[in-house]
C-alpha cells in the first residue's frame, strides 16, 4: 500500500485523528486593539451578495471584510520591521506548512498570573523531560487562554495600564529565534507576544526576534489540550496573498491514536 493511501485510510478509520485548532471566524472574533495614533484592523464581516433571491436565484455567497491578522492567523516574516526583507505570506514554501509540533503546557501558571512569561529555563526543563524541540517544527505554547475566547473583554484582559495576557520573555524569544531549530511559535492569545510586550526591550520581542529570524507565528489557537506533548503534525496553510504580511488560517493537527 502506498504511503498516501495508508494515510487516507488511517484518517478515515480514526487511527489518525484530525483536531481543529482554529477559532471560528465571525464578527465577534476578538481583535487586537492598538492605542492612538496607531492604525487598527477591522472586525471580520460578511457582506451578502445574494441568497437564493433576485440577486442570484440559485446561489448564496458573500464578500469578506477582514484584516490579515484577525482570528486564528499566520504571521509571515515581512509582518515585522526586522523581517521586512523576508518572505511575505505567499512566499512561504508549501512544504513548510506541514510540520511536526510539540506542546509546552503552562496553563496552570498562567491561570494564577495573567502576565505570566515563558522563560528559557521552562523550555530547557521541558526538553529534559521530553527531548529536543523539533527541527523545522512548531512550538505550541498552551496557557489555557482559549477558554476566554468567547468574550473579547476577557480575552484581551485590558485595563488602564494595558492588556494583561501571558506570553514569552524577551530573553526567551531571542533564544527561541537564534538557538533552537523550530519553524515557528503558536499561541492561544491574540498575538504571539504578551499583552505587556509593548514595554519590553525590545518591544514585542516574539515578533521582533522570531519573524526577524525568518520564522513564523500562529495565533488564537484552540484545543491544544487535546494534543500530545510530542508526536502531532500541524497543517497550517494560509492564503497565498501576494505581498501579504499574514492571513487567516485553518490550523489542523494530525494525531495518531
Amino acid at each position: 500500500m502506498s504511503v498516501l493511501r495508508s494515510f487516507v485510510d488511517s484518517v478515515r478509520s480514526g487511527a489518525i485523528e484530525v483536531i481543529d485548532l482554529t477559532a471560528p471566524l465571525s464578527a465577534e472574533t476578538p481583535i487586537l486593539q492598538l492605542p492612538e495614533p496607531f492604525g487598527n484592523t477591522i472586525p471580520f464581516r460578511l457582506e451578502e451578495i445574494s441568497r437564493y433571491d433576485d440577486r442570484g436565484p440559485a446561489w448564496y455567497w458573500n464578500d469578506i471584510h477582514t484584516g490579515e491578522h484577525t482570528g486564528t492567523h499566520f504571521d509571515a516574516p515581512v509582518h515585522w520591521a526586522t523581517g521586512r526583507d523576508g518572505e511575505d505570506v505567499s512566499q512561504v514554501p508549501a512544504a513548510r506548512l506541514i510540520a511536526p509540533a510539540v506542546v509546552l503546557d503552562l496553563a496552570a501558571e498562567a491561570s494564577k498570573d495573567p502576565d505570566f512569561l515563558l522563560q528559557i529555563d521552562h523550555v530547557k526543563e521541558w526538553e529534559r523531560a521530553n527531548g529536543p524541540l523539533p527541527e523545522g517544527g512548531w512550538l505550541l505554547y498552551r496557557t489555557g487562554w482559549d477558554a476566554r475566547a468567547a468574550d473579547q473583554a476577557a480575552f484581551l484582559n485590558a485595563d488602564a495600564t494595558g492588556s494583561h495576557t501571558p506570553g514569552i520573555s524577551a530573553e526567551c524569544a531571542a533564544w527561541l529565534a537564534a538557538e533552537t531549530p523550530i519553524l515557528g511559535l503558536g499561541v492561544e492569545t491574540v498575538g504571539t507576544d504578551a499583552g505587556a510586550a509593548h514595554s519590553f526591550d525590545p518591544p514585542f520581542p516574539c515578533h521582533s526576534f522570531l519573524l526577524g529570524a525568518g520564522k513564523y507565528g500562529l495565533t488564537q489557537l484552540r484545543n491544544l489540550d487535546r494534543l500530545p506533548v510530542t508526536g502531532a503534525v500541524v497543517v497550517a496553510p494560509p492564503l497565498p496573498i501576494l505581498g501579504g504580511s499574514g492571513s487567516p488560517v485553518r490550523v489542523l493537527a494530525l494525531v495518531e491514536r
